[in-house]
């Protein structure tokens, strides 16, 4: 299988940054990356192996599973930390583009158009956002199977503490459904049950699609090329940044997610703690 990967980087610190990639503080932004970027190749490049002891050999593992991985990292003008990241040079290639810092994720729609049909699936992803289920295509692969490529699945996102009132949150709980109401209709096929290792999971139409990012398989992506409106830019979901990330596929595809009951079925690490510092100041406990 064949993987393309890409990523909307920027970083520019100022005093009243809102998102992570204001902050002043560089270090947060260059550790999530370099999580997001080895992850990506620890779980599906092909440079894996189990040690034979009694032979003394490194044998090939998790052949059935490896994909050829490309991931392009866009960035605009020179706001950014990859000349700070420790990785080999072959990890990823760097695309530099002169866009709006909020609208990278436009700029990674149109690398994605320009690889068409090079590629089995074609992704997106924010980057401070961290992979770590090796079966995550198998899973999306499973969904595809089970339905059809006008559903996407789009995985929960979650931030893990140690020191927290939570250990770990979901931080894409649902909007309020006006919010989304222009541009899907979450009453259309609204869930679907699938069984997976005889355990009954749970998928439903979704009042916040936004995940910060998103994995098509080529005929999806093939599908959403060809709308009148892929690349128009549009800016009118939340605010910039989650419209480059999450409308144009909303527009597309009916967008599931798996049910808080299963949220771990599919689900990508959200760097830091900034929504779970939220709870018990500004997100009070359910008493249900």
């Amino acid at each position: 299988m064949r993987i393309l990967f890409t990523l909307a980087h920027f970083f520019n610190p100022s005093n009243n940054g809102r998102h992570g990639s204001q902050r002043k503080d560089s270090q947060p932004r260059i550790q999530a990356l370099t999580q997001c970027l080895t992850n990506l190749h620890r779980l599906f490049g092909k440079s894996q192996c189990i040690i034979d002891i009694a032979q003394r050999l490194a044998i090939p593992a998790n052949q059935s599973q490896s994909s050829d991985i490309d991931i392009v990292i866009c960035t605009t003008q020179d706001c950014h930390l990859l000349e700070q990241i420790q990785l080999p040079s072959h990890f990823y290639k760097h695309h530099s583009t002169k866009a709006e810092p909020m609208l990278l994720g436009f700029e990674c729609q149109a690398v994605l158009r320009d690889c068409l049909d090079k590629y089995d699936y074609y992704c997106f992803l924010e980057d401070d956002l961290i992979l770590h289920d090796p079966w995550f295509f198998i899973k999306l692969a499973f969904f595809t199977d089970l339905t059809e490529n006008l559903n996407l699945l789009q995985p929960n996102r979650y931030e893990v503490s140690t020191h927290h009132l939570v250990h770990k949150a979901y931080i894409d709980g649902n909007l309020a459904p006006r919010v989304t109401a222009k541009f899907q209709n979450v009453q259309d096929q609204p869930e679907i049950i699938g069984k997976i290792m005889n355990t009954p999971v749970i998928f439903r139409r979704t009042l916040n699609p936004h995940s910060g990012c998103y994995f098509l398989n080529s005929k999806q992506m093939q599908y959403w090329v060809k709308q009148s409106y892929f690349l128009d830019r549009d800016i009118s979901f939340v605010a910039p940044l989650e419209s480059a990330a999450t409308l144009g596929i909303m527009r597309t595809f009916r967008i599931y997610k798996p049910v808080p009951t299963h949220a771990n079925f599919l689900e990508i690490q959200h760097f830091g703690t900034a929504f779970l510092n939220l709870i018990g100041v500004q997100v009070h406990f359910s008493t249900i």
